[in-house]
């Protein structure tokens, strides 16, 4: 509920501070008093885009500001998503700057114009002849056939369900062009990878191959140096082992003369031990040693290989190479692996689509039950405004489509005179007409679901005074669960109200201003006599707006 609203340095508005109450109220002014200014004011609140030329001083900064009573909304979950504190009462601000820049506040927390937005749609409902095209919009029309049928939690129901569907299938596709593109590439990779198998890749094997290929490939010249070490080690004239014979022996001799010639013949001892053992290793290597012509050239093969591959493949190391050959195991083994995640993906898809199916026959059995009454109210509640050869045709064909409400086509279809043909609401009624027919549906939407303050925007203009009397009727019904506002130049009208406001144009230091004022009874009496008989108040003017403040309710 809209509480107290200001404005200050906005258009022909200086500063004006006004505070509401819930129920029915009613907004009165002369042609050009400034009723539309204090719309647009609001607006700009709600989260409307701001224009430079809306300061009243432009070296000023323009503050409008709102507090709204949001007790019961239900819009925790808005705060909490957008990270704002929740305050029972909330103020929504817009500051206008000179420069021409615009800020905009939530409980003194700055917000951008798309959040302020929509929390505004959730406020306030203005509802003005342009507002009425609404009423030919499909969605406008689903959601007003839904209110009546009560269909919101399947419709919930089945909105989580359908995204939840669309997603999946958005992955599906995905999966099936990546199986379309793994198969082309499938064979390719399962090429290379027989290749890379059959080397039988391991760490450590091309320097091994490489160390076997070198002995193998020159064996001769190894067995040769291998003799003639051990002739050198074994000579019987010059063998290095039988002079350290001699040398060990001489070093031995000397040992009783002190600890450092003991010493020196243990050192001569583990020299001739070493070099006796390393003679005995050269044999036996020189032993062992064989030319082995087909192991050489299986060995060069297996290296000539894995040179290959790694060429073929732009590396230079075993690792990379058996990184590889990992990659293109994971690859073959997930293309061979997406049939079944397709099928598990189409099962579950299926499975959503029946749960679907199944909840949009729900919701529309619920939407054709409600129809053939849904039209003889509208009908009935259009008769009192001026309309009464009003008819209605709702159109409810079902399609195979999964769409965001349901399966179904919806048409409003329309006529206005008796005999008629029936037409879209958009082709055959007038913007008067229109107004009506969007009245009478706000006020059996109120009924079915909680709506924000309605603020209605002269509905009633070029309509006559009786029929005036039964819209500000409906008006004032709607009020009873909910803040009503209506800007209007009918008295019928504006009697109605439980609070009647006054907009007016004042003179000050040279310049004209517009204000707001809540009337007291007398002066309800005066301006409703305005209304009824121009400036000058007749007794009878008098006496009619007395009678229309009497018999309001």
């Amino acid at each position: 509920m809209l509480k107290s609203l200001s404005i200050k340095n906005y258009a022909l508005i200086d500063e004006l501070q006004v505070s509401f109450n819930e129920g029915f109220t009613t907004i009165t002014g002369e042609t050009g008093a400034g009723k539309s200014i204090l719309l647009g004011g609001l607006s700009l609140i709600l989260g409307k885009r701001a224009d430079l030329n809306s300061l009243r001083d432009a070296s000023e900064k323009c503050i409008l500001e709102a507090t709204f009573d949001i007790r019961g909304y239900g819009l925790h979950a808005f705060f909490e998503e957008e990270d704002l504190d929740f305050e029972e009462m909330t103020i929504l601000r817009r500051e206008i700057l000179p420069c021409g820049k615009s800020r905009a506040f939530i409980n003194d927390t700055p917000v951008t114009l798309t959040v302020l937005s929509g929390l505004g749609e959730q406020l306030v409902d203005i509802h003005s002849q342009h507002q009425t095209l609404k009423l030919t919009d499909n969605d406008f029309q689903f959601r007003f056939l839904d209110a009546v049928a009560g269909n919101f939690e399947l419709l919930e129901a089945y909105s989580a369900k359908l995204k939840t569907w669309r997603s999946l299938g958005k992955q599906l596709s995905r999966l099936q062009e990546e199986k379309r593109e793994s198969l082309r590439e499938y064979d390719y990779n399962q090429f290379l990878l027989g290749e890379l198998q059959e080397a039988k890749l391991e760490a450590g094997m091309l320097e091994e191959l490489e160390e076997t290929y070198e002995k193998l490939n020159n064996v001769e010249f190894i067995k040769e140096q291998l003799g003639y070490g051990v002739q050198l080690l074994e000579s019987e004239q010059f063998g290095v082992l039988g002079q350290l014979v001699d040398l060990k022996n001489a070093m031995k001799k000397l040992s009783s003369f002190g600890e450092r010639y003991q010493e020196l013949a243990k050192r001569m001892e583990s020299a001739f031990l070493e070099l006796d053992d390393a003679g005995n290793e050269l044999k036996t290597m020189e032993e062992e040693l064989e030319d082995d012509p087909q192991l050489l050239e299986r060995t060069n093969e297996r290296l000539q290989q894995i040179y290959d591959l790694q060429k073929k493949h732009g590396v230079a190391g075993m690792d990379e190479l058996i990184a590889i050959q990992k990659a293109l195991e994971d690859k073959v083994l997930a293309t061979e692996g997406l049939d079944e995640r397709i099928e598990q993906m189409e099962a579950e898809a299926e499975k959503l689509r029946t749960q679907l199916e199944e909840l949009a026959s729900q919701i529309r059995a619920k939407r054709l039950e409600v129809v053939p009454g849904l039209q003889k109210n509208l009908e009935s509640a259009l008769g009192p405004l001026g309309m009464p050869n009003a008819k209605f045709d709702i159109q409810l064909e079902e399609t195979d489509d999964l769409r965001g409400n349901g399966k179904d086509d919806l048409q409003f279809l329309f006529s206005a005179n008796k005999g008629g043909v029936f037409s879209e609401l958009k082709k055959v009624a007038s913007g008067g007409e229109l107004s009506r027919i969007m009245l009478v549906i706000k006020s059996m939407l109120a009924r079915y679901m909680k709506l924000p303050t309605i603020m209605f925007d002269e509905i009633d203009t070029g309509v006559s005074g009786e029929v005036s009397n039964k819209m500000a009727g409906i008006m004032k019904e709607m009020s009873a669960t909910m803040q009503v506002f209506t800007i209007t130049h009918l008295p019928q009208v504006a009697a109605k109200g439980d609070k009647q406001f006054k907009v007016f144009k004042a003179d000050e230091a040279g310049q004209t201003v517009s204000s707001m004022k809540a009337l007291e009874e007398q002066e309800r009496i005066e301006e409703l006599a305005e209304m009824l008989g121009g400036k000058q108040l007749s007794d009878s003017a008098l006496a009619h707006a007395r009678e229309l403040l009497t018999t309001k309710a």
